[in-house]
């Protein structure tokens, strides 16, 4: 009789995940027992990163896994051997999979690092789905995704979450476990996924171990990085309880690449964004070619919400040498390059929802470090690209987007802005709003609250918490409610001494921009 995988993450109980296995049946079911490619090599279980879906359509998502029985391998391949894998999928209406909606099967090889990523079509909107995989006679855990309503259905309600920055040295993923807690329709990462380096923290602010301690440069060190990450039971199950819309940041690849005078060299790029792309569940659409890879791309949620997931690393120009807002106002300085942002112009021409979400990386409101106006608290942010801010909020004004939401990583801290036309006059009126989301596990130990006095250079700026984390956002056709949570010790490793829980709530009304605290 073949191996079975007895850790199946039931979605009726996420948190075995984090707890422990649930048996199986003690025979594989029919569709899952016919093949294993008759020339491959015996393997153990291979479903050690677990499973993923993401990017939702209407009618279809994208489901992922990766056969990899020894994930930490510093060689890259996961513990496979060179040879082709057959791996069965199936998609079902239930949990218990007593309503089959498609299955089918898939070859994977070393070349794409024993990866799988599966685009059904054809399926219904607006609705959940459950999905596994099979392969070597391992069967894997299960994993709950949904479709997008519709194009222009009504939709009451949307709950999603999103955060950033998870280094694995830094902290325990509580957040994940967290997210899964919530049970959202959506995942949102907007960065940060791994560090390609080593944590500098002192040993008091690192709870665990890398397997491959050395900066990663390579194909190999990428899948080994990622490969470990994956194994943390709290991101498996957060990855298995809803699709995620997900963007990469800098330490994909290297700390503030495309933003330094010494740029990534482009050999390293590619081993990073293919890496990526391997143990991401994002489309065939974004497969990279060598030193480049097509990252922003957009999802309607019905007539509720629109998504904008942007790179604002890749097509940049150099970060600038000093935080002289002045030296930054250059207009031809930009962001996104010029494609990205006539794509999101063009986009704003529309309105199919009530809300726009710019799902992007770094800081987009100003910050005033001494009151001058002259002094930018970080040119790795939309400061040192005034010229795309002042674009691009523009574009959404002139064209009447009726509700602008900038959501955004990288800065490990929770921070909540207003958003204004003219960014230095805080008598202009608002524009939209900003949520920022702190990080995962990455500290920002030793940074100061901002003081009375700063927040009065920045009044646009409503909260600001050091803690770990992710936001909570509830949107409605009438308001967006948006929850702050935090945890209570990310270097904790025992669930039940860590709380988890909002810090601080913001609304914004349909139409009313600003934000408002409850």
């Amino acid at each position: 009789m073949a191996q079975v995988n007895r850790r199946l993450v039931l979605l009726g109980g996420l948190a075995a995940a984090a707890t422990g296995a649930v048996a199986l049946p003690s025979s594989l079911p029919s569709w899952a027992s016919a093949r294993t490619s008759a020339a491959a090599p015996a393997i153990g279980d291979p479903f050690q990163l677990g499973v993923a879906s993401g990017d939702p359509l209407p009618d279809g998502v994208v489901l992922w896994t990766r056969l990899a029985p020894a994930p930490l391998n510093p060689d890259g391949f996961g513990g496979m051997p060179d040879a082709t894998y057959d791996v069965d999928w199936e998609l079902a209406a239930d949990a218990q999979f007593t309503s089959i909606v498609q299955r089918g099967t898939v070859a994977t090889t070393r070349a794409q690092a024993h990866s799988v990523h599966v685009e059904p079509t054809g399926l219904e909107p607006g609705r959940e789905y459950f999905y596994r995989f099979r392969s070597a006679g391992f069967l894997s855990p299960v994993g709950r995704t949904r479709t997008a309503p519709a194009i222009g259905a009504a939709v009451n309600q949307l709950k999603y979450c999103f955060t950033s920055c998870q280094h694995w040295e830094e902290g325990w993923y509580h957040a994940h476990r967290g997210i899964t807690a919530d049970h959202p329709d959506l995942v949102l990462f907007l960065g940060d996924y791994i560090y390609e380096k080593p944590s500098g923290r002192g040993p008091e602010l690192k709870v665990r171990g890398l397997a491959v301690p050395q900066d990663t440069t390579t194909l190999a060190l990428y899948r080994a990085r990622h490969g470990q990450h994956k194994t943390d039971r709290d991101l498996q199950a957060a990855h298995a309880v809803a699709p995620w819309l997900a963007v990469f940041d800098d330490h994909e690849v290297m700390n503030n690449w495309n933003a330094t005078t010494s740029p990534a060299p482009a050999a390293r790029k590619a081993a990073a964004f293919q890496a990526f792309y391997e143990h991401m569940p994002i489309r065939s659409t974004a497969k990279p070619s060598g030193a480049t890879i097509q990252l922003y791309r957009q999802f309607l949620w019905g007539n509720l919400a629109r998504f904008h997931m942007m790179d604002t690393r890749q097509y940049r120009s150099a970060q600038a040498t000093d935080n002289n807002c002045t030296t930054m106002r250059d207009p031809k300085r930009t962001i996104t390059g010029s494609m990205q942002e006539q794509w999101l112009l063009k986009a704003f021409e529309t309105h199919p929802a009530t809300w726009d979400f710019l799902g992007q990386q770094v800081f987009f409101a100003q910050r005033d470090g001494d009151g001058s106006k002259t002094t930018c608290e970080n040119n790795d942010s939309w400061d040192g690209y005034q010229g795309s801010r002042d674009r691009i909020t523009r574009g959404w004004v002139d064209r009447k987007v009726p509700n602008p939401i900038v959501l955004t990583g990288d800065v490990h801290r929770h921070w909540a802005a207003d958003l204004r036309q003219d960014y230095w006059d805080h008598s202009d009126p608002i524009v939209g709003s900003e949520l920022v989301t702190t990080s995962v596990t990455s500290t920002s130990a030793g940074a100061s609250p901002p003081s009375s006095t700063w927040y009065s250079r920045n009044p646009h700026v409503k909260y600001c918490q050091g803690e770990r984390g992710y936001v909570r956002v509830t949107a409605t056709p009438a308001q967006l409610k948006a929850d702050f949570v935090t945890v209570s010790n990310a270097l904790e490793r025992d669930p039940a001494k860590v709380t988890i829980g909002a810090d601080a709530t913001f609304v914004v009304q349909a139409g009313r921009p600003g934000l408002q605290r409850v």
